[in-house]
Formats: C-alpha cells, sequence, structure tokens
C-alpha cells in the first residue's frame, strides 16, 4: 500500500513537472524583425574548393584576373612569384580570402630573407607571408602577422615545399567624408586550420619603415600578393565578397502565449 501511495506521489509530481514544461513552451519570444532571406551558397566539394558565390582569382589556368603579372609564370597549377608585386582586377571591401601557399625546398635564405612575400588586403594592409617552419626572425613579421602591427596567435607553419592555407576573414574600414577615420579594419584568420588572428583590430596601415596610419580612401580595392625577391609559389586563389544581414524591425518585441501576444515592457 505504501509502495502504491509512493507511485502515486511520484506520478503526480511528473505530471506537475510536464504541466509547467508544457506551459513554458507554449509561451514564444518573437523579437518583432523581418529578415531578408539569407543568399543560397553552394558549397566547394572540399574545404578549399570555391563555393558558388566566389570570384576565382586564379584557378591553375591563367593569370587573367592578374595586373602587372608578366613576370610570373604558371607551372603546373602553382603561380611562382616572379619579379614586381601584382595585384587583382577584381576589388573587394569586406571579403573572405582562400589562398594557398608554398615556400621554397630546400630553404633558402633565414629570417626575413627566406620566401618573404605578403597578401595586401585592398593592396594596402598585409599579412605576411614568410617561411617560419624553424626559421626565427621578429614576431610581428613572421607568417600570419599583422605586418609590424602583431605575431599570430600560433606558429602553425608547415615545412617548405608543404602547401599551406590561409582562410581570412576581413572588415574593411570605413572613413568619415572629411577623411577622418568612422571605423578600422579587422580581421580573422585561419592557417592550416588553426586560428591566428582573431578579429584583430588593425592600427592603420603595414609599412616597413613608419607607424601605422590610416588614409582614407576607396570602399573596394584589390588583392595584392609581393614581390619579395624570394621564391614563393601559390595556388587556389579565390574571394567571396561579403556582405551584412539584412533585417527591419518590423515591430517590437513581444511574447506569444496561443492566441495571446504580451508586450515586453521597455522593448
Amino acid at each position: 500500500m505504501k509502495r502504491l501511495k509512493h507511485w502515486t506521489l511520484f506520478s503526480v509530481a511528473v505530471a506537475l513537472a510536464s504541466s509547467a514544461t508544457s506551459a513554458s513552451w507554449a509561451q514564444e519570444y518573437l523579437n518583432g524583425i523581418e529578415w531578408k532571406e539569407p543568399a543560397i551558397v553552394t558549397p566547394g566539394a572540399t574545404n578549399s574548393a570555391p563555393p558558388s558565390d566566389a570570384v576565382v582569382l586564379f584557378d591553375g589556368k591563367d593569370k587573367s584576373h592578374w595586373k602587372n603579372a608578366d613576370n610570373w609564370k604558371i607551372d603546373g597549377d602553382h603561380l611562382v612569384a616572379g619579379r614586381g608585386s601584382i595585384v587583382s582586377t577584381d576589388e573587394f571591401g569586406d571579403c573572405q580570402v582562400h589562398i594557398e601557399w608554398s615556400a621554397a625546398t630546400p630553404p633558402k635564405g633565414s629570417g626575413q630573407g627566406r620566401s618573404n612575400s605578403g597578401v595586401f588586403l585592398m593592396n594596402i594592409y598585409e599579412l605576411q607571408v614568410l617561411d617560419s617552419y624553424d626559421n626565427k626572425t621578429y614576431s610581428d613579421g613572421q607568417a600570419g602577422a599583422i605586418y609590424k602591427q602583431t605575431p599570430p596567435m600560433a606558429n602553425a607553419m608547415r615545412k617548405p615545399g608543404d602547401w599551406n592555407t590561409y582562410d581570412i576573414f576581413w572588415t574593411a574600414p570605413r572613413f568619415n567624408e572629411d577623411g577622418s577615420l568612422k571605423s578600422p579594419a579587422y580581421i580573422t584568420a585561419v592557417h592550416n586550420g588553426v586560428l591566428i588572428l582573431n578579429h584583430f583590430e588593425l592600427k592603420g596601415d603595414t609599412p616597413f619603415n613608419r607607424p601605422p596610419e590610416y588614409k582614407k580612401h576607396a570602399a573596394k580595392g584589390p588583392i595584392g600578393l609581393q614581390d619579395h625577391g624570394d621564391p614563393v609559389r601559390f595556388r587556389n586563389i579565390w574571394v567571396r565578397p561579403l556582405s551584412p544581414v539584412e533585417g527591419k524591425q518590423a515591430r517590437k518585441p513581444f511574447l506569444r502565449n496561443g492566441d495571446k501576444e504580451i508586450p515586453i515592457e521597455g522593448k
């Protein structure tokens, strides 16, 4: 009899808990924002392959998406650095960049003289390319550094001759009409699957011989690849222009419980 009483009490408790949970789930929070439907993007067949909305700057076949590239050559499906830096014919503001690069093997030189190059966002802001595998140099000049501003959070280099991958997420700076800075540039970067820059705020451009500074420029600019006189190879370069999510506040946030709408005070 006692056991039956215990089971009865337990059943009542479960029923009450279930009822409370159901009441909680019956109440829904709605933020009142009408969102634009996100664009459909078909991913690439692999993580390194370009998705359907990417601008492919180099697919191993030709240099038609690059200016000043006469002295850079194609070797197999690789773009080999030559005399003079090159810039893309396409220009970008906020964007996602994928680029693969390989240092010379056997290694040549040391410090900053070892497979030195750079990926320039908007052809102004440098993410360093350098053979930093067992090669000491100043920290804010090694592979994955924003040149002369910050080292990467980790040295994720593969050995010379192996391919490195940069996946870059770029927020372009904004300027006021009078030329003053409205908002700085930000960069997140992943090197060989390792996060090396996490929404880093750039202090300005990335020169060798003076402090960084911002100067007003166009909202979009090309991707630049640096010639530093060192052997470096590139392949599989593509860029996705990025647009912010769009939505409008159609009404104030509220709670819905069945057919009843409950305004959220102060919202």
